[in-house]
């Protein structure tokens, strides 16, 4: 009798733990990644780079004043036309933060990514264990704004502010 007893109350708590289990088999569980801010999790789809896409980049923090504007192509997932379209002067080849190789007319330059390299470089650096801040346009998950700060200081943030995304 005891015997039955156990069977019965193990029966019941595989019922409990049973019931607290998704109850459509077609479900497969999901995963979020952790370096996606929780507000931006739930309101921004998974993005996929597409094979050719336009869009303008804006390099700096200072969003009224950025070091750089760019007016970026990407075929097959490499840049093949950037052009700059403004933004003030970056700093000097002394800054603590290296910007990209010179190019002795308007100071240095970045090397612009496509919005791939964008997303991988926001990737490695919270691997790495820097401040890392992206947000996602919520229609289709491409990143808009990307923050990275490898340094203690606020002012040593570098950021990314994308616009005019276009798939081709």
């Amino acid at each position: 009798m005891v015997r039955v007893e156990r069977a019965l109350g193990a029966l019941l708590l595989v019922g409990l733990a049973s019931g607290c289990t998704s109850s459509n088999p077609e479900e497969k569980p999901s995963f979020t990644d952790p370096s996606v801010a929780p507000s931006v999790r739930a309101s921004a789809p998974a993005w996929t780079e597409p094979a050719a896409y336009s869009y303008a980049l804006a390099f700096g923090c200072d969003e009224s004043a950025p070091f750089g504007r760019y007016q970026v192509t990407v075929s097959g997932g490499a840049v093949t036309k950037s052009e700059r379209v403004g933004g003030s002067a970056l700093p000097s080849a002394s800054a603590a933060v290296d910007l990209g190789p010179v190019t002795g007319q308007e100071g240095e330059e970045i090397e612009v990514p496509t919005l791939g390299q964008l997303t991988e470089m926001a990737r490695t650096a919270t691997e790495d264990g820097a401040e890392v801040n992206t947000t996602l346009d919520t229609a289709d998950g491409h990143p808009v704004k990307v923050t990275i700060n490898v340094t203690d200081t606020p002012d040593g943030a570098q950021c990314w502010t994308i616009s005019d995304y276009r798939t081709s």
